[in-house]
């Protein structure tokens, strides 16, 4: 869209939204269970993300009256000096334009992500999967009710129904201004969209996260870690598949006696390494391809190193880049480890879970970014903006 629309406008077509949501939620969970019927259900992980609960609709209502809550993060000066020649020179925050946002599943993004992009000044393009359209069609249908009883075009949120073909001819050459695009989802989809996209990619990667157990790691912490990590959401990007454990840590049998038995409990299958694999309960890791995959299954690999460097350097080899914890009592290995690991995101003695934009406290997020540029982990509100130069002078020529 060619005007910025004011702040005013953009929260009262939140506010609006959140009321659509919550007044029509049976009409999404009808149509979610359609979708839900209509899944095949060969992946464990799209059929969790797929699902749309009373728990879901609520999360929707309370991401867009926070975001109605928020500040404008458009037009917020960065820096400004006077130049030497007279001239006052500001750099403040600024749209991206049109944010596609393409993903699979998950009926969630079309309000949550959707959001940010549109608190943010921009004009959003969605492209869901195919096997969450009907759920999709209600929830931009809502979208465009709450958009007209604010008197706000429509065309603001565009819900883009392509197969792949068409899909990939709308990336290369777009009919229309494309200034930003998100794909969220599995791997397949992400080097799909890199590979023929003709406007700049936010790519949010795979998780495939660590967990390291240093020599003098409070266990009882860790095993808390492991499970929240591994259990509470196998679906999630920031879910934990590889287990370090030091080979240096006090009654290691013990605690990994206790360590599998918990994660038997949870239906959690275990791989080991070769250092580890007479454990009882374990499969032998028969492939090291395995270190590189992110699981997203009740399913974890666990392995034994002999310093924190070698854990270091496991993780920096395998990891998708996103987030991983150190264990441990030891403020100047954690210091070290935060510091070398290569991650989006680097914890100590806490969940991996908290790479998330709302648990971190950024009211939601558009998308996890693995990339360095321009912005690298959870990107909220206050993320999804590029920058622009104000020069203001009185007759000043080079």
């Amino acid at each position: 869209m060619n005007t910025l629309l004011t702040i005013e406008e953009r929260n009262a077509v939140l506010l609006s939204m959140a009321n659509l949501v919550e007044s029509r939620k049976e009409e999404i969970l009808k149509a979610n269970k359609i979708d839900l019927d209509s899944y095949s259900g060969d992946d464990l992980a799209m059929e969790d993300r797929l699902k749309v609960d009373a728990s879901k609709i609520e999360g929707m209502i309370h991401s867009l009256k926070h975001l109605a809550s928020q500040d404008d993060p458009v037009g917020v000066e960065r820096f400004s000096f006077k130049h030497e020649n007279g001239m006052q020179v500001y750099n403040k925050t600024a749209s991206f334009g049109t944010v596609m946002i393409i993903y699979e599943s998950r009926p969630d993004v079309t309000v949550e992500a959707a959001g940010i992009a549109f608190k943010s000044g921009n004009k959003i393009l969605l492209k869901g999967g195919k096997e969450s359209l009907n759920s999709n069609l209600v929830i931009v249908d809502l979208w465009h009710k709450a958009l007209e009883e604010n008197n706000v075009a429509t065309g603001w949120v565009e819900y883009l129904q392509f197969d792949r073909t068409k899909t990939q001819e709308f990336l290369k050459n777009p009919d229309q201004r494309v200034d930003l695009i998100v794909p969220r989802g599995g791997e397949r989809l992400i080097q799909f969209v890199k590979e023929n996209s003709s406007a700049q990619v936010i790519v949010s990667g795979r998780g495939n996260n660590f967990v390291y157990v240093h020599d003098k790691a409070d266990t009882d912490i860790a095993i808390d870690v492991i499970l929240n990590g591994k259990t509470g959401k196998i679906s999630a990007c920031n879910a934990v598949d590889k287990v370090l454990i030091d080979s240096r840590l006090p009654n290691k049998e013990e605690f990994l006696q206790e360590l599998l038995s918990k994660l038997a409990e949870n239906n959690v299958r275990v791989i080991a390494d070769r250092s580890l694999q007479d454990l009882d309960g374990v499969k032998p890791l028969e492939n090291e391809d395995e270190w590189y995959q992110e699981f997203l299954d009740y399913k974890a690999l666990i392995g034994e190193v002999d310093s924190v460097s070698e854990a270091i350097a496991k993780i920096n080899k395998y990891s998708g880049g996103h987030s991983a914890s150190i264990i441990s009592m030891d403020d100047k290995a954690a210091q070290q480890f935060m510091e070398t690991v290569d991650n989006a995101a680097v914890y100590h003695n806490a969940s991996t879970r908290f790479t998330d934009g709302g648990q971190l406290g950024l009211g939601g997020e558009l998308a996890i970014s693995t990339d360095k540029l321009h912005q690298r982990g959870p990107i909220g509100l206050q993320h999804l903006v590029t920058n622009k130069w104000y020069i203001h002078g009185n007759g000043q020529i080079r």
